[in-house]
Order: C-alpha cells, then sequence, then structure tokens
C-alpha cells in the first residue's frame, strides 16, 4: 500500500530532471552497527530529498507456506495504522509531514520506504511515524477484512485470466515444494485465514534489528544515516526468534502440462526452468544471453523467428528472473491454435540451437551496447538508486558491484556465453505449459 502526500509533483520532476543530468552509480558506503543491522548509504546532496527504506531480509515469509500469506498481510498493513494512529489518522499524519510512505512483500524480504524533504522542519517526526508503523503497527480487524476481500477478488479475477493460470502452473512445476511456489498455491481459504493475532505473532518473531537493513539515498551523510536507522528501528527486538533461510531449489525439469481453456482465441505457451541465483558468477553471461534470445524485443532471436520469419505471433520474449535461490528463465508467446505444436517446435530448436552455438559477434556488440547504454538509467533518480541498494542488501552484493558491471559486461566473448548456456541448461530440460490448445 502507499500513502501519498497532497502536494505538488513539481519538486519530483525537478528532481527527475537533475538527476537525468548527473546520473551516475553515486558512490555506495556500507557499515553494520552493533546491533547486527546493516546500514546502506548512497550520498546525493543536489537536492534536499530523502529516501530511506527499512528492509527485513528474514521478514517475507521463508519459513512455511503458512507463513507467507501472513507476512504479505503484515507488509501489506504496515501503512494502515499505527497503535496510536488508525488509517485514516495516519494518511492525515503523512499528508500533514508531507512524506511518501511504500511497504512492499516478497519471498525472503519485506521493506517499508519513506520519501520525505531532508531540509523540512517536520523531517524528525516523519521518521518517528515510520518508526510508529514499522515497530507499532495496528493491524486493524476491519482494515484487514476490506484487504482480503479486495485480495480474494482479484485472485478471482486473476484465475479467470489464460496468462495467470499458465504462470501458476509453470511455477508450480518449477518450484512444487519450495517457497518461490508459494504465491501460485494461493485459494481464498489461505487469505481468510490470516488474524491480527497471527499477525502481532508474526511481527514480534520476524521484526528485529539483527535482520534489519536501513537504506539511505540522497541529501544524507554517515552521521545522518546512523541517526535515520537508528530512530526508524527503535523498539524493536535485538534478534529475531525465527532465522528462515531460503532451501536450495530441487530440479524438477522436462514436464510438460496443457490447461484446456474456454473460449480464447489464441493459445498460450509459457517454457521455463529454475536456472540462476543473483550472486551465480554465470549471472551476467546469461543476462547477455537472455537479451539476445528473447529479453531484447525486436533485436531478439525469438522475435526474429517466431515473429518475422514465420509469422507465428505479433510478441514472444524471454524472462531471467535471479533470485537468492535459483530464479527462472521462462520463454513466452501466444499463437493461433492450428499453429501452436509447430510454434512450440521452432522454440525448442531455437533454444538448442542458441545453447548449441551461442550468439553471434553481430548480437553480442548490440547486446553490449544497450545494456551498458541502458545502464545509468538505473540511478537517475533517488527511488531507482533506492532500488539498487535494496538488491545489494537482499542478495549481499560488494559495494562496487554496480560500478563493476558494465566491465563484465563488456569483457564477455561470445565463446564465453556460449560455454556458460551449454553448461548451466538444455532445451529438453524446460517445463513447458500450453494454455487453451
Amino acid at each position: 500500500m502507499i500513502i501519498r502526500p497532497r502536494f505538488s509533483g513539481s519538486l519530483i520532476v525537478l528532481a527527475c530532471m537533475c538527476l537525468l543530468q548527473n546520473a551516475h552509480a553515486a558512490s555506495i558506503q556500507r557499515w553494520q552497527t552493533a546491533e547486527g543491522t546493516t546500514i546502506y548509504l548512497a550520498e546525493r546532496h543536489e537536492l534536499p530529498i530523502l529516501d530511506i527504506t527499512v528492509q527485513l531480509k528474514a521478514a517475507g515469509g521463508a519459513d512455511n507456506i503458512n507463513s507467507a500469506n501472513i507476512a504479505k498481510a503484515v507488509t501489506n498493513m504496515l501503512t494502515s495504522g499505527t497503535k496510536e494512529l488508525d488509517e485514516e489518522a495516519l494518511n492525515d499524519r503523512s499528508n500533514e509531514l508531507a512524506a511518501t510512505f511504500d511497504s512492499s512483500d516478497g519471498i525472503g524480504s519485506s521493506s517499508l520506504s519513506m520519501r520525505i524533504l531532508s531540509n523540512n522542519e517536520r523531517f524528525n517526526k516523519a521518521v518517528q511515524l515510520m518508526n510508529d508503523m514499522i515497530a507499532r503497527p495496528r493491524f486493524d480487524a476491519a482494515v484487514l477484512k476490506r484487504n482480503q476481500d479486495q485480495d480474494v477478488t482479484a485472485l478471482k479475477q486473476m484465475e479467470s485470466q489464460p496468462n495467470y493460470q499458465g504462470w501458476r502452473t509453470l511455477t508450480l512445476l518449477n518450484y512444487p515444494d519450495h517457497p518461490y511456489g508459494w504465491r501460485a498455491k494461493a485459494n481464498e481459504s489461505a487469505i481468510r485465514s490470516v488474524t491480527p493475532k497471527d499477525m502481532h505473532a508474526y511481527h514480534r518473531s520476524h521484526y528485529a534489528l539483527d535482520n534489519a537493513a536501513v537504506l539511505v539515498v540522497g541529501n544524507a551523510d554517515r552521521r545522518l544515516a546512523e541517526k535515520i536507522a537508528a530512530a526508524a528501528l527503535a523498539g524493536l527486538p535485538a534478534q529475531s526468534q525465527i532465522k528462515a533461510e531460503l532451501p536450495t531449489v530441487p530440479q524438477h525439469l522436462g514436464q510438460y502440462k496443457n490447461i484446456p481453456f474456454a473460449n480464447i482465441q489464441q493459445t498460450i505457451v509459457m517454457m521455463g526452468l529454475p536456472l540462476v541465483q543473483r550472486k551465480d558468477p554465470d549471472y551476467v553471461a546469461l543476462t547477455i544471453g537472455n537479451y539476445i534470445l528473447g529479453g531484447g524485443s525486436f533485436d531478439s532471436r525469438l522475435m526474429k523467428v517466431l515473429r518475422d520469419q514465420h509469422g507465428f505471433t505479433y510478441g514472444a520474449s524471454s524472462n531471467l528472473m535471479p533470485m537468492q535461490q535459483k530464479g527462472p528463465l521462462s520463454i513466452s508467446f501466444s499463437t493461433e491454435k492450428a499453429k501452436a505444436a509447430q510454434a512450440l517446435d521452432v522454440t525448442k530448436k531455437l533454444l538448442a540451437d542458441f545453447i548449441a552455438h551461442g550468439p553471434t559477434e553481430t548480437e553480442l556488440k548490440q547486446a553490449k551496447d544497450h545494456i551498458t547504454g541502458a545502464f545509468p538509467m538505473y540511478f537517475d533518480t533517488n527511488a531507482k538508486m533506492a532500488a539498487r541498494l535494496a538488491d545489494m542488501a537482499l542478495y549481499d552484493l560488494p559495494t562496487d558491484y554496480f560500478d563493476t558491471y558494465p566491465a563484465k559486461v563488456n569483457a564477455l566473448s561470445t565463446q564465453q556465453i556460449k560455454e556458460v548456456w551449454q553448461r548451466r541448461l538444455k532445451a529438453a530440460d524446460m517445463n513447458i505449459v500450453v494454455v487453451g490448445q
């Protein structure tokens, strides 16, 4: 949920313009407090704006499927009230302070973020409000019921969509018994089973100083960042009661699932398998290869072969999603029902050929130019830089990771990329889901 202040967006527009003119990965500082909290700081003093995020690495429900449902409800309601303020009063208070709040949840982590003017006389009060939200949340039963009603309605709407059915089935083929598959097992009973009592118990056991990271981007120095971290986390216990770690991903490969689906005009094809962790040494080579295979839109092989050469589809793509444990490589497209079998066969052969022979020199140059050319845009606002720090904290990346990334991209050869792809996957290992055939 996002709480936004009611003020003109002109300052934010100005901030974006200034940062676009000075787009670069600012020097990143990282240190740890005596309590075990990690602080990340990217100083940007051009404008009096601060983006602050509290990220809890073990608070995303990694321990069991029930805790994942509770963790999601907890994170979503951090911005829905505090011990002293109900939802409406909290909204009014954030507007008075001209502060924007947002919460985010994923398997293995949860976060609460705030954007505020650093020279605002209400800055300290805004940090205190952030602390109230993360250390003393309300978890009002009526708000929880409303959220659950909305989640159930949204789930039913998604279940009526063939793309969602395909995603859910492929996710469960990839991760049948792993936490990465739990969100695909969502159902009304599980959503409605969460109670405020569950949420308070989960919050007490998972939200603590030793599993927290505080990310500060903008007009702050180390001294101010330390004060922000201390104030934002005040009142949390020193240690979390549950040290949940994501397990490794068992391999479930080469599976096929056909899903009948009435009243759709085209067949949807999805392929995928668990492949790569963010810290994997092969990540960069797999990323470049994915861009060439299907991540580069009209420049990709999938588009050139399936769309331009054969006319099977308007669009085909691949996606690589590295995570703490092995995240998926996936391929997807839709096509006429009569052409689905042929299109799938061509896609399998295309993937096998790419693995066997790797990219061409022309493809590699185009991919490098795009990836390194677009790279500064990942840091052109405070919010984007905060997202990069969140990645750094979640995946335990070194502080020079983004400084060295373009050089790592440019250093790779076609032969090296081919070697990685040959070593890491086989076309026959892809799990396949066909919807509406």
